[in-house]
């Protein structure tokens, strides 16, 4: 299954795929099955998708995409999770997962544009897959981690790299406003190979491809990343882990190449979708 989160006319609404097109509610009309966030919290994509499925067709270009969920409680990222880019960044690759956190005031839609902010010139762009919570996990095994899981979208990990190392912390450059493009769908796991092994991740920026990588070449796979967050913390329905992006950023190339606005960066995962963005100056 494969859902939009939208709004139109000031309310937020649901669409389901189906076949080449898309069907879908907005909050107030009849059988409205509820965001997202709702489904996934309640355990009731299945339910969702049967009320959407008889819903009327809608075009996507006629309402305004929304992150597939807007106010999750944790979005957990990982640095440093591809060997390349480990070696291209000066980093030793690490034994355990380098984690930080964003906060959803960062994130943007498919479509809606980046931006650059006025303290800094140095916007670089990261490719991600990103794994959505769908069941409470602590303490869970590899084994089971997966089970957690009810679906995959795809993250562009925008990022202020003068501010990302300005403390020990990367906290700064990973949080500012409209940098974290999120989208532009939302696919469920069993619509997709398991942790998402096989499938291949592409950064373009400006028609030009500057990373690809199999998503099996990340270091801590999504099962592994599940088991050992879940060891210290409870991951809850609807969280983020945006896992991680592979060699090619601009922070590593000579000279480096940062993203300006008039920029249009493209993320696609197949099997998933295209989350592309424009690129803005901070007005």
């Amino acid at each position: 299954m494969r859902f939009a989160s939208y709004e139109t006319k000031g309310r937020p609404g649901l669409a389901l795929q189906a076949g080449t097109g898309w069907r879908g509610l907005a909050e107030g009309d009849a059988g409205f099955p509820g965001t997202l966030q709702t489904l996934i919290e309640r355990g009731a994509l299945a339910d969702g998708a049967a009320r959407l499925a008889s819903a009327p067709e809608i075009d996507l270009d006629d309402v305004t995409l929304l992150p597939p969920l807007s106010h999750p409680e944790k979005i957990v990222c990982v640095g440093l999770n591809y060997r390349d880019h480990s070696a291209e960044s000066g980093f030793a690759q690490p034994d355990f997962p380098t984690l930080f956190g964003r906060f959803n005031s960062s994130l943007i839609a498919h479509g809606v544009p980046i931006l650059r902010p006025r303290l800094s010139d140095q916007l670089d762009y990261e490719g991600e897959l990103v794994a959505i919570i769908g069941k409470t996990a602590r303490n869970v095994t590899e084994a089971e981690a997966l089970d957690h899981v009810a679906g995959y979208s795809i993250f562009n990990d925008a990022s202020i790299r003068d501010y990302q190392f300005k403390a020990p912390q990367w906290t700064p450059g990973k949080n500012f406003d409209a940098t974290g493009a999120f989208g532009p769908c939302f696919v469920t796991a069993d619509a997709l190979p398991p942790g998402c092994e096989g499938l291949t991740l592409t950064t373009r920026l400006n028609g030009q491809v500057v990373q690809q990588a199999p998503v099996g070449d990340m270091v801590f796979p999504v099962a592994t990343l599940i088991s050992i967050l879940s060891s210290f913390l409870t991951l809850r329905p609807g969280d983020l882990i945006v896992t991680g992006t592979p060699s090619g950023v601009g922070l590593a190339r000579k000279p480096p190449l940062w993203m300006k606005p008039g920029d249009v960066c493209e993320v696609e995962i197949d099997g998933i979708g295209l989350l592309s963005n424009p690129v803005h100056d901070e007005a």
